[in-house]
């Protein structure tokens, strides 16, 4: 079973750990990281991931998985990584994603019609790309699955885990990885953090990526424009 990640320049790391060490223990698991080139890949953690394949090798995937991070954008704007989504997904079993991974397949035209989430700063987007929002940890809908921010990467692994080989199969997983949250904090949540944080947490992100929404919007213009040509 192929399961092929995209990674790309300041992807955040967790979005595709969490997930990946989840489904490599599904039985046949042939995990990729999938890149435009086999050069390091930094990640928004400042370390770098080593790509497996590149576009020409990956061949087709069974599962094809999109993180998220703060290289986003870039991605939407590269017209050789969409084109990749959109083949990977044609024959695809599942097309799927974590956090802002759901606005790259939106920008590639794969999730028009279908329920998704991905993280709370960002899910007003998902609608710009013809996706219909659900405020959920995480969406099956038909073969499309996706996950919310971050963490909610492993939960979404458990979930297809169980959807692929079955809930015994997935709670074993879960049990080998002593997944059983207790967090520190009740602040994982916008609704449930501090205002002074979940306003912190915003102007943080609009000075590390200054110009993400209007980039957002030109992805979203973009592909309704072609659309509408269509």
């Amino acid at each position: 079973m192929r399961i092929s990640f995209l990674i790309f320049p300041h992807v955040t790391q967790l979005d595709l750990m969490g997930p990946a060490q989840v489904l490599s223990r599904l039985p046949n698991a042939e995990i990729q990281l999938v890149a435009k080139t086999l050069a390091p890949v930094p990640t928004d953690s400042g370390f770098p991931i080593h790509p497996t394949h590149d576009f020409a090798a990956a061949g087709r995937p069974d599962i094809l998985c999109v993180p998220g991070g703060f290289g986003t954008a870039a991605v939407m704007e590269d017209a050789e990584s969409l084109a990749w989504l959109r083949e990977a997904a044609e024959t695809a079993q599942w097309v799927t994603s974590v956090c802002t991974g759901s606005l790259i397949l939106g920008a590639a035209g794969l999730l028009r019609g279908y329920r998704a989430t991905c993280h709370w700063a960002s899910h007003e987007w998902l609608a710009r790309f013809g996706a219909i929002p659900v405020k959920e940890r995480v969406v099956f809908d038909r073969n499309r699955v996706s996950g919310g921010g971050v963490t909610a990467g492993i939960d979404f692994g458990l979930a297809l885990a169980a959807a692929l080989a079955g809930e015994q199969a997935a709670r074993t997983i879960q049990l080998g990885l002593e997944y059983d949250p207790a967090p520190p904090f009740d602040s994982g949540a916008p609704d449930r953090a501090d205002p002074a944080i979940v306003n912190g947490y915003r102007q943080l992100v609009a000075r590390l990526v200054p110009d993400r929404a209007a980039r957002y919007q030109a992805a979203a213009d973009r592909l309704n424009g072609d659309r509408a040509e269509s």
